[in-house]
């Protein structure tokens, strides 16, 4: 065992674990399709402080990008939704999602869809309302899922888009086995996938979490593959530079009120800054 990995074992001792819905379905407490329906309205709690609910998702055709196991979008469709379509990579969440969506009600209003979000498989102007909550900082090419969010959604359509940067004290999205804050500021990526590993090896689920968030790069080197390291800056590079010309909200969230003056900071804001929140409208 490497001196870092020790160091990292022995620290994150000293700090708790933040709630996480793996740990939860591992406890049998509930599933993460159940998790995710549970938690749908804190999916948008930033949105509805300018938007109400109905302006979002009443009567709306609605894609729901980084679904994971369709809980959140199934969330939507109690909301009024007229058609939800949830899109992810992860093969397993089709059974998942599905099983929640007949338990609710809502199997003839939500379909799960296996595919790229750069590759969408939706005729132009398709949804009147797009949400991105939680997944900007997981694609792969951000550029062209906006190009592709743009191209699917109706004129006047509104794309809403969450993230937690890349700086954030759990950034690294390593967290459900991590509780050390800014672990990604102090360790290196080899230690923290290998910390990682450690910490999973005895659970139930250990193949499931290791392949979910690691991979191997061209070279062959391991790495954090689950997260693109979206940061502030990127993004707004990335949006600028985006075909969506009309900004219909912005805000940059702080980690808590105490630290809204760091949070204003150029590049310091990076690590004090809870949530980026925008609304696009084509």
């Amino acid at each position: 065992m490497s001196i870092s990995k020790n160091i990292l074992l022995t620290l994150n001792k000293l700090f708790k674990i933040p709630v996480h819905p793996f740990n939860l379905q591992n406890k049998g407490e509930m599933t993460y399709a159940e998790w995710q329906y549970e938690k749908g309205a804190d999916t948008i709690k930033f949105y509805t402080q300018v938007k109400s609910t109905d302006e979002m998702f009443k009567d709306k055709a609605v894609l729901d990008i980084g679904c994971g196991a369709g809980g959140k979008s199934l969330y939507y469709a109690s909301l009024g939704a007229k058609k939800v379509d949830g899109v992810d990579i992860v093969e397993h969440y089709a059974d998942e999602s599905a099983r929640l969506a007949k338990a609710k009600g809502f199997d003839d209003v939500f379909t799960f869809h296996l595919c790229d979000a750069s590759k969408l498989e939706f005729e132009d102007n398709t949804f009147d309302t797009i949400i991105m909550n939680d997944s900007m900082e997981h694609v792969a090419k951000p550029e062209e899922v906006l190009k592709e969010c743009h191209r699917v959604l109706k004129k006047g359509g509104k794309l809403y888009i969450n993230f937690c940067p890349y700086y954030h004290p759990y950034g690294a999205h390593l967290s459900d086995v991590i509780g050390f804050p800014w672990v990604h500021l102090f360790f290196g990526e080899k230690t923290m996938i290998e910390a990682y590993k450690e910490l999973v090896k005895d659970m139930p689920d250990r193949d499931m979490r290791i392949n979910f968030r690691f991979s191997k790069d061209k070279n062959g080197r391991e790495t954090i593959s689950y997260i693109n390291k979206m940061t502030i800056k990127r993004f707004n590079n990335i949006l600028k530079n985006s075909q969506f010309s009309k900004i219909d909200y912005y805000n940059e969230v702080p980690l808590r009120n105490v630290f809204k003056p760091l949070a204003k900071l150029p590049g310091i804001k990076e690590c004090f800054v809870k949530m980026v929140v925008v609304i696009l409208e084509k």
